[in-house]
């Protein structure tokens, strides 16, 4: 779905960049909204109507995606499956800042995001209430719709670097769960974090989908989500019998420590901190007024 989805948007959006954010934008107020919803269906049904409906989303977005009207794309026939794979590959490895950020973020997904996922669950609850953790959800995703929102007005020259700049805010949200700090603190922490990575995204997924030929797209973004997303289910996993044998602050406290080392090799690397937005992105001003006509005068004529 996501290699697929990735390369959906360039064709359909004539600027990248605000479709998305405008993405971004919608995913965040849709589980802004998640908490409330299943509150009020848990009322009605219990647990199975929520898992229902859930299931019931996913074959409207697909019918949704049915319905999507777009230009044909070019099809490439006569190579296997493993041809292509290898030819994306190739691909891969010929951009440096690409499988660069994807190796640096395989790191970040083992040791701070998976982790994050379920140990945050477990502190909010503990410490305050399961219904303090829905509304910690929402904060997050207003934060997100703040990352979405600031993508939509900014447009930095080198996004690679102005996203990992964002990015240090996640180190807020961990420390927050780290220790014992007032609510106001709590929600501001999530809602730093919600911003900082919902920007990160919007730049990320818009340098690869304006850097990356239309044909190859597909297949590079299925080794990003290789390489990047998958680890994050290595990090969930991981997170219980870390938090176990060293302690739950310890892991937290670790992750913030590594999403700041996470941010200098993306700041170290040329590749990616000089990496510039794509010429046709910038936005195009607007065509000089004609300037009115001289009325023609008796000098004037011949």
């Amino acid at each position: 779905f996501q290699p697929g989805v990735a390369s959906m948007l360039p064709v359909l959006s004539p600027d990248v960049q605000r479709g998305n954010a405008v993405l971004r934008v919608a995913e965040s107020l849709a589980t802004m909204a998640g908490p409330a919803a299943a509150g009020a269906l848990a009322g009605f049904g219990g647990p199975g109507t929520i898992f229902a409906v859930n299931a019931a989303t996913f074959g409207i977005s697909g019918i949704c995606l049915f319905l999507v009207r777009m230009p044909t794309m070019k099809a490439i026939r006569g190579d296997s499956m493993l041809t292509e794979l290898v030819g994306g590959w190739r691909e891969f490895r010929a951009r440096s800042w690409l499988w660069g950020v994807i190796a640096i973020w395989s790191v970040y997904g083992v040791t701070v995001l998976g982790p994050m996922v379920p140990l945050e669950a477990v502190v909010v609850t503990e410490r305050y209430s399961s219904a303090m953790f829905g509304l910690m959800m929402t904060v997050h995703g207003a934060g997100n719709v703040a990352g979405g929102l600031l993508a939509l007005r900014l447009r930095p020259a080198r996004p690679l670097f102005a996203g990992t700049f964002a990015l240090f805010a996640v180190a807020a949200n961990l420390l927050v769960l780290a220790y014992d700090v007032p609510l106001p603190l709590l929600a501001a922490g999530f809602f730093a974090g919600g911003t900082g990575f919902a920007f990160w995204l919007v730049m990320w997924s818009t340098t690869v989908q304006t850097m990356i030929p239309p044909e190859a797209l597909n297949r590079l973004h299925a080794y990003d989500v290789a390489g990047s997303l998958i680890m994050l289910a290595v990090g969930r996993a991981l997170a219980g019998p870390a938090a176990e044998a060293i302690g739950m602050r310890e892991v937290l406290v670790g992750g913030a420590v590594v999403n700041v080392l996470v941010c200098a090799a993306l700041f170290t690397s040329r590749p990616i901190r000089d990496l510039r937005r794509a010429p046709h992105l910038h936005p195009t001003p607007p065509p000089p007024r004609p300037e009115p006509a001289c009325p023609t005068t008796e000098v004037d004529r011949p």
